[in-house]
């Protein structure tokens, strides 16, 4: 039975005691409501500043601060009833993990993994260190592995990196529960190599564990033991004249607890004096009859559990959003009849319910009064960074609908309001999340100064995570808005955090030749930097490299390009038009949060974005000098840079979900004008949520129909949730979310008649839709090109055509500009495309 039971009080997990280790170190952190001092990942001190830009130090191994190992771990749940008919499966669990685990428990919706996974938390051997249980829906290895490393050790504000967590926690045998725990199998790696001597039992819903460990497939409860859970939730012995209904609904409903919850819920509300189960012709109307008997409070607080879907929420949040007096009670009755989930941060809509209630209130609750209510609530003294941490998911979502409302300027405040503390909190992958909805939302309200705050935080994130040149890139652009604003604290901040990121150095933008050796005839004239790795020294040093026009995708016959580094020779702060150092591995513009699941190092950092990845995909993209190896250029600060600063700078999609395929990046012959074709993939708000099928939001977000309301959650069917069923596989169609080679996530929507549509966006915010014709796995468009120096000028046009394979797992690409020969694409040409769903 899933979690049905009980009021879910303050959270208590672990690192939030105000007092923990202050006795032991001298770097303690109140995490418990200041979120203005400092904290430390790895070897980096920071002091969080939510107006201008957070701040970095770096300390000495000496002045890192010393953790101190807890005795032993107890970090257990709520107690709850011992759950019915679940001996044998108790058992198998109980020998899975006395062998050292790892092991799965796995299942479809509502057969009672968690209930389950909480009693054996608490009824099983711990290990010699203790046992742990949390909850890992919608987080990073990184994530988890912090707030493990937080149970297991006193040291407060601080994430140590990688291989220094590696070495805390190697010898630390504890058990660790993890709810929820649908994470891929290279995640769970991670995790794993992480606190190498525990283990781990966890719960999900799909079969992920490979290898090594134990799965173990949770079924539904046999008839005898369906009948003792309907007595129970009953609180009365079944009649004899009840006891066939009974057995017909154990065998119709699969044995699932949840479904048997809700008949005897359905019970109790009809004849409370008595006992009449709903008939078997009812079993799959139960949610229907249910919701017909809520009053009007349990139903708004229904409408705003569905709202966000698959996130919790606590009971103070639904009391206050929905102006309820005992929240608590309201939300333990809506879990006893099986409408929402009981967690161990506040409730959830049960998934399956989420459909229902969508379609009786087409409306989702108002975006205002969630980003107000949250942007408050984190102001105040008395909220932890922890709880806005546990309350990230929540957040993300009433940014997204923000967004979906058409009120960018309200994701922006919400996701201005918590970054401070979520900074605080250590919780890397949800300060990332959030950062990058900021950011996206701060450019679509022309909020400057939004835009340079998180630009500026996620610089500092990446330099914490270990991603120092993709910081570099976006310092670089965070001075150049900083100084568009005349902030010279911003200014400064970013200028201090770039001395912890390599230098940008001038390169040589060179096609190699078929041996291997220089491109003939170019006359490569850049100096090396120094020797001692530091900047060039020298006033106004000038770099200029030749390419002669016969040297493949160069800008043009006897094209200049020049690099002027400051004069005196302290690091380049970055132009003012926003150019910056390029990202060797071929991400042009911000690197999406969910490929980077570290704790505060390289080590955790997978090679393709994760599950839950929402970056930006017009986000600080350098132009490059043309050619395949593109790099940035290096300007003088008080140089003006024609060319924009989230243009397209190589082939392929841009970095992050929602990017956009670059369709051409083209110059103009004989002068050094940046033209770029940003074709940003993007149906309805461009964001591709991958979430599981049975969740809150749509998988997908689908565009909105031409019959459907102003409202894009408002259509006349289901308009919150649309699963494409994939019982079939795709075949060589070309609707789907794709992923390019360089991690970036787009959706391709098919309308039905042979044709596919996305939208495409150019470099000022301008957007045109592309539709696609063909059929049979042979498809072809054309896009527009974009002239980056004037706003809305298109130059051109280019031809895309995609060859999908028959299995529908990848798509061969082909880009071709159609130039009247006053520009020249130079990173047009094969592209690979890789299914995602």
């Amino acid at each position: 039975m899933e979690e049905t039971d009980g009021a879910v009080g303050a959270p208590d997990g672990p690192g939030r005691d105000a007092a923990a280790g202050q006795a032991h170190n001298e770097y303690r952190v109140d995490i418990d409501g200041n979120v203005s001092g400092p904290v430390v990942a790895g070897n980096h001190n920071v002091v969080i500043d939510a107006q201008h830009g957070s701040t970095v130090t770096l300390l000495a191994p000496q002045e890192r601060p010393r953790p101190v190992r807890r005795d032993r771990v107890a970090l257990l749940p709520r107690r709850r009833r011992e759950p019915v008919g679940r001996d044998a499966d108790l058992a198998a669990l109980e020998e899975a993990v006395r062998a050292g685990g790892p092991v799965q428990l796995w299942g479809p919706p509502g057969v009672g993994k968690s209930t389950l996974l909480r009693y054996a938390a608490r009824c099983l051997e711990p290990g010699p260190d203790g046992a742990l249980f949390l909850n890992a829906a919608h987080r990073e290895a990184g994530d988890l592995a912090q707030e493990i490393f937080e149970a297991c050790y006193e040291a407060p504000g601080y994430a140590p990196t990688g291989p220094e967590l590696r070495r805390l926690m190697a010898g630390v045998r504890v058990t660790v529960y993890l709810d929820d725990a649908d994470l891929p199998p290279e995640q769970l790696d991670l995790l794993a190599d992480a606190a190498p001597d525990a283990t781990f039992v966890l719960a999900g819903r799909e079969r992920t564990l490979l290898g090594e460990g134990t799965p173990l497939e949770l079924q539904g409860l046999r008839r005898e033991a369906g009948l003792e859970l309907l007595a129970r939730e009953l609180g009365r012995p079944l009649p004899e004249s009840e006891r066939a209904a009974a057995g017909e609904l154990c065998m119709l409903s699969l044995g699932r607890p949840l479904l048997l919850l809700r008949a005897a819920g359905l019970a109790r509300l009809d004849a409370p004096d008595a006992v009449r189960l709903p008939r078997p012709a009812q079993v799959k109307g139960l949610l229907p009859l249910l919701l017909d008997r809520l009053d009007a409070a349990a139903t708004s607080a229904l409408h705003l559990l569905a709202t966000l879907g698959d996130a919790e929420l606590a009971p103070a949040h639904i009391g206050a959003l929905c102006r309820v007096a005992d929240p608590a009670a309201l939300c333990g009755d809506l879990a006893g009849l099986g409408l929402a989930l009981a967690t161990e941060r506040g409730y959830r809509c049960a998934p399956d319910a989420v459909p229902e209630v969508r379609r009786r209130i087409p409306r989702a609750f108002p975006a205002d009064r969630l980003c107000d209510h949250f942007a408050g609530w984190a102001a105040l003294p008395s909220t932890t960074p922890a709880q806005v941490a546990d309350h990230g998911r929540a957040l993300e979502l009433a940014a997204e609908l923000a967004e979906h409302q058409g009120r960018s300027d309200l994701a922006v405040r919400v996701a201005r309001a918590v970054s401070p503390a979520l900074a605080h909190s250590l919780r890397f992958g949800v300060w990332g999340r959030l950062l990058d909805q900021g950011q996206d939302a701060a450019r679509r309200a022309g909020d400057r100064t939004a835009e340079a705050y998180f630009t500026h935080e996620k610089a500092v994130r990446c330099l914490l995570v270990g991603q120092r040149v993709v910081a570099a890139t976006l310092l670089a652009e965070a001075v150049v808005l900083w100084r568009e604003l005349g902030d010279t604290d911003g200014i400064d901040a970013a200028l201090n955090a770039q001395q912890y990121t390599p230098p940008p150095q001038p390169q040589v933008p060179s096609q190699p030749a078929p041996d291997g050796g220089a491109l003939p005839g170019a006359d490569t004239g850049t100096a090396p930097p120094p020797a001692d790795g530091g900047t060039v020294p020298g006033a106004d040093t000038t770099t200029t490299t030749t390419l002669p026009s016969d040297a493949g995708p160069a800008p043009g016959p006897d094209t200049t390009t020049t690099t002027t580094l400051p004069s005196d020779g302290g690091p380049v702060p970055g132009p003012d038009a926003g150019t910056a150092p390029s990202v060797p591995d071929g991400t042009a513009g911000s690197v999406p949060h969910g490929g980077d699941v570290t704790t505060a190092g390289a080590d955790f950092t997978p090679q393709g974005p994760g599950p839950d990845v929402a970056a930006d995909p017009t986000s600080l993209a350098a132009p490059a000098p043309p050619g395949p190896d593109a790099a940035a250029q290096v300007l003088d600060p008080g140089v003006q840079s024609t060319a924009h600063s989230w243009g397209a700078a190589t082939t392929g999609t841009t970095a992050g979900t929602g990017g956009g395929v670059a369709t051409g990046t083209v110059v103009a012959s004989g002068v050094m004008t940046l033209v770029a074709a940003v074709a940003a993939i993007g149906i309805g708000v461009g964001v591709y949520q991958n979430q599981e099928s049975d969740n809150s939001l749509p998988t997908v977000v689908s565009q909105p129909s031409e019959t459907a309301g102003t409202d894009p959650w408002d259509s006349g069917t289901d308009t919150w949730e649309s699963e494409p069923d994939t019982s079939a596989g795709p075949g060589n169609d070309l609707a789907g979310v794709w992923q390019d080679g360089q991690g970036g996530v787009f959706e391709i929507v098919g309308s039905g008649d042979g044709s596919y549509t996305f939208e495409v966006q150019g470099p000022c915010g301008e957007t045109d839709t592309v539709e696609f014709t063909g059929s049979d796995g042979s498809y072809s468009a054309t896009a527009p090109v974009w002239n980056e120096e004037s706003c809305g000028s298109a130059v051109g046009e280019a031809d895309m055509t995609v060859t999908v394979a028959q299995d529908g797992t990848t798509a061969d690409v082909q880009v071709t500009e159609r130039s009247d020969g006053s520009w020249e694409c130079y990173t047009c040409g094969p592209q690979t495309w890789t299914r995602v769903s």
